[in-house]
């Protein structure tokens, strides 16, 4: 007979409370080590070690440490979590959700079980255990508790079943959480990816991907730890908004030493402080830029015209230019850095003189060609045949002569006078061209593993610059082909794929796609997708898998602000966040009306987020990659007209559009675009 579902809910909250007294007894473990490097350098690293340990194991309180439980054929309970927990003897407590043996928890079902008879997920609230819900997949199985041959596979042990189903669309607040209770199958093959495979994931609005790109890290973090712990995990995102939203899901898995950044911080080789038309930000983006840039490295070798003279006492010696150049055209094809080659070219030039001075009789030995590579005859040679370069040097050159572009590309780049370095305004466009210099003059460290997010949106100079942090590693690359919305977006992986340095022909890069929606409710996704056919005609739309439709409505009015300000009040009386998203010239304007309304709000601005407060004003083009359960839009034509093209525009529009995961109101005043308009 089964056990009564009060019963084993209080023994399953049992077991919580036991593994969060072992998780205690496990840190304070941890912070009761001593010490003991052997020598202030190895005792400093292994403090840090212990202290990173130490905080991966805090409890939180409002969570549970185990999310489901998995039942063997051999009656054993395995619970999964979010963290490995074991008692004084070791014995597993609870399972990291990264561990081998949980791929059973996301993949197994009736059809290929795996060696499991049953799945149990919990309802969790404040940290407590509300409800349990079993899944049996292997149904001629004796399970614990007397399950039966002929119960149905999916069995709600408790009142108000569905647990996934809620899990799922339960409102977001605060920033984004972790998916481990709630990862797919199809998600889960990508998450578990080997550490030398790139991924790239092709999703649509709401399938997951930037979850399933974060938990892809904290998976090869665990799987391949002492590889990455010296090669090290980046996460690249849109903007610092951004990044603050998704921020809090690699700590909650206990991984809290990737570092998060964006483009524009990832390549600070300069202070942004100008702005390029879209016309100027597309040519210097476009891939033909490496090869102008390597000329312009390259060409700053000077040929060798006259011969190198190297006093030493009462002699001379002399080293023809024809066999100077001979040594200038030997560094230049070794494919080494510009600024390496230029280091092994003092000792080259001293060992043609030693070559001299054994031809003469003399035996000079390698002190001798220190002594002469050192000389201040060599180091003025080489300063005036092979420069120091630095990359703002020559960017400002480049910028300044146009050298190395075609006509019509001078005169969209030329600034009519050369630029120093000291006095050039950068633009973000130059900081990839800037990056990408500086890799001619010293190659750049590579990564063990990078998580590239909004990767449809980088032009390939960005692209480039981040497949040179994994150029010995691999990358998660995230995007959606739809959602592109600068200029230079891609239309296709391959291409992006190219310009990171990885082939999709080669057997170590791989392309996924996620098209079941989790995240956006069908009555939204449906309304948006009626842009795909001018966006991205390619692409086929994306399926909610959502119990609850979600509501969407369009609301015209005589003055979009008022009338926003009057959505965003309704919705604010629903539970949840609500996200007012407004066109950018349109953010003052709508601000000060929110605030005249007593309407308490935070501005996400690209820069900062803290998300305190449930209500959020957003400008259209920080929207990417966020989420809020209530989403009010304000003015489509508006949106859409302040971008510098139609398919642009109305991509932007299909990125605001998708950020809702309950409801979604479009306030307009104007008539909304194309096929958004019909009924």
């Amino acid at each position: 007979m089964s056990t009564d579902p009060a019963t084993e809910l209080a023994a399953e909250q049992a077991h919580l409370e036991r593994a969060r007294a072992e998780l205690a007894r496990m840190r304070e473990h941890t912070l009761t080590l001593q010490n003991a490097g052997g020598d202030a350098l190895a005792g400093e690293s292994l403090g840090r070690l212990l202290w990173l340990r130490a905080r991966a194991l805090q409890d939180d309180p409002r969570t549970a440490l185990f999310f489901g439980r998995l039942d063997t054929r051999e009656d054993e309970h395995l619970y999964m979590g979010r963290r490995h927990v074991s008692d004084a003897a070791g014995d597993p407590v609870v399972i990291d959700w990264r561990a081998g043996i949980s791929t059973a928890f996301y993949r197994a079902s009736p059809v290929e079980p795996m060696g499991m008879v049953r799945r149990r997920r919990f309802g969790v609230e404040g940290g407590r255990l509300t409800a349990y819900e079993d899944e049996v997949l292997a149904e001629n199985e004796l399970v614990g508790d007397g399950l039966v041959e002929g119960e149905p596979p999916v069995r709600a042990a408790t009142p108000g079943g569905g647990l996934l189903a809620r899990e799922i669309e339960r409102p977001r607040i605060g920033p984004m959480r972790d998916i481990v209770a709630t990862i797919q199958p199809e998600q889960d093959e990508i998450v578990r990816a080997d550490v030398g495979t790139t991924i790239c994931v092709q999703g649509a609005p709401g399938t997951g991907k930037t979850a399933v790109g974060l938990h892809r890290a904290a998976w090869l973090l665990y799987a391949f730890r002492d590889r990455l712990a010296r090669t090290g995990v980046l996460v690249v995102g849109p903007n610092r908004a951004f990044l603050e939203h998704v921020g809090a899901v690699l700590p909650s898995l206990g991984e809290v030493s990737v570092r998060h950044t964006t483009v524009e911080e990832l390549l600070a080789h300069g202070r942004v402080r100008a702005t390029d038309s879209p016309a100027v930000a597309t040519l210097k983006g476009e891939a033909r830029m490496a090869e102008v840039l390597r000329g312009a490295v390259w060409d700053r070798v000077r040929p060798a015209t006259e011969a190198l003279v190297v006093p030493r006492g009462s002699r001379r010696w002399r080293v023809p230019a024809y066999e100077v150049q001979d040594i200038l055209d030997e560094l230049r094809t070794r494919g080494v850095r510009y600024a390496a080659a230029r280091a092994m070219l003092p000792m080259r030039l001293a060992h043609a003189v030693l070559v001299a001075m054994e031809r003469s009789g003399d035996s000079p030995d390698d002190r001798v060609q220190d002594s002469v590579a050192r000389s201040a005859a060599v180091r003025a040679y080489v300063k005036e045949i092979w420069p120091e370069l630095t990359p703002q040097s020559v960017l400002a050159h480049v910028l300044g002569t146009g050298e190395g572009l075609a006509g019509d590309q001078r005169a969209l780049v030329w600034d009519k006078a050369p630029r120093s370095p000291g006095s050039a305004r950068w633009s973000v466009a130059d900081l990839a061209l800037l990056d990408e210099i500086a890799d001619l003059l010293e190659r750049t460290p590579s990564l063990g593993h990078v998580v590239l997010d909004e990767a449809q949106d980088l032009s390939p100079m960005q692209l480039r610059a981040v497949g040179r942090r994994a150029s010995t590693g691999s990358l998660t690359v995230l995007g959606d082909i739809a959602q592109g919305t600068t200029p230079w977006a891609t239309g296709s992986w391959d291409e992006s794929l190219h310009h990171l340095g990885k082939e999709l022909d080669a057997g170590s890069t791989h392309l996924e796609v996620l098209d079941r929606g989790f995240r956006v409710p069908a009555s939204v996704i449906d309304y948006a997708a009626r842009l795909l056919p001018l966006i991205a005609p390619g692409l086929e739309p994306p399926r909610s898998v959502r119990s609850h439709p979600g509501r969407m409505e369009r609301v015209p009015v005589a003055d979009a602000v008022a009338g926003a300000v009057e959505a965003a009040r309704e919705a604010g009386a629903q539970e949840g966040t609500v996200g007012v998203i407004v066109p950018d010239a349109w953010l003052d304007r709508t601000a000060a009306a929110l605030t005249a309304s007593g309407l308490e709000h935070e501005v996400l601005d690209g820069d900062h987020g803290e998300r305190i407060l449930p209500l959020h004003l957003v400008p259209a083009t920080v929207a990417k990659g966020l989420e809020f359960d209530q989403v009010v839009v304000v003015e489509p034509a508006a949106i859409a007209a302040a971008e510098p093209d139609e398919r642009t525009g109305l991509r932007r529009l299909y990125v605001v559009l998708t950020r809702a995961v309950s409801a979604l109101t479009v306030v307009h005043a104007e008539p909304l675009p194309g096929p958004l308009a019909s009924p």
